[in-house]
């Protein structure tokens, strides 16, 4: 499967990198490079993931070949703020009072990861889309959450944490929807997406 096509991902994450692999795809990697994960303030929050993940496309620093697929992601969370009662995104903590923060915003509530990706050939096709995952904690006692900051580090997560990870072990107490897409990609519906995106190409 996929072999007419080359498959480029432009991220930077070595879980995606994975879970691609895992797919069965051949696919190149590069990191992009420059642009900031800035959006409106008046963009509805579930579409803000899509929106940076088409914005990392469009800044694609070199020309796609005509038989070339670039895929382009952008995960975040939401959370209710207790504060103001809507929805506020979580991105990657800034440090360890960050991620503590998030943590503990986190504990006894379910939030959305929400993953929005692109997809962009060379010839001129494109998809997007997003998927949405609930997940609930259980409420994180203070020891849990620095124990999992201290040694797991979590700066590179959206949310301050990863799934797959002790905090996600022994905190996780439902999920709804894709596991994978907390990961940081919907792996069922990029594969559906990148089979649709290949027959459109076979057609050209």
């Amino acid at each position: 499967m996929f072999e007419k096509i080359k498959i480029t991902l432009a991220s930077g994450s070595p879980r995606r990198q994975q879970l691609m692999r895992d797919l069965g795809l051949d696919i190149s990697v590069e990191t992009p490079k420059g642009g900031k994960e800035v959006f409106p303030d008046s963009l509805p929050w579930d579409r803000i993931p899509e929106f940076l993940a088409q914005n990392k496309a469009d800044g694609f620093h070199r020309p796609l070949a005509p038989d070339e697929i670039l895929v382009t992601a952008d995960t975040l969370v939401f959370v209710k703020d207790p504060s103001t009662g809507g929805m506020s995104a979580l991105g990657k903590p800034r440090d360890r009072d960050d991620a503590v923060r998030m943590l503990h915003l986190l504990s006894g509530n379910t939030h959305y990861v929400l993953t929005g990706v692109v997809l962009k050939s060379g010839s001129g096709s494109a998809r997007s889309f997003t998927d949405a995952t609930a997940v609930t904690f259980k409420t994180l006692g203070e020891d849990e959450i620095s124990y999992y900051i201290d040694n797991y580090k979590p700066y590179d997560k959206a949310g301050a944490y990863g799934i797959q990870e002790w905090i996600g072990h022994i905190g996780i107490s439902s999920i709804n929807g894709s596991y994978f897409n907390v990961m940081g990609l919907p792996l069922h519906r990029l594969y559906g997406e990148l089979r649709n995106l290949e027959r459109e190409l076979s057609l050209k």
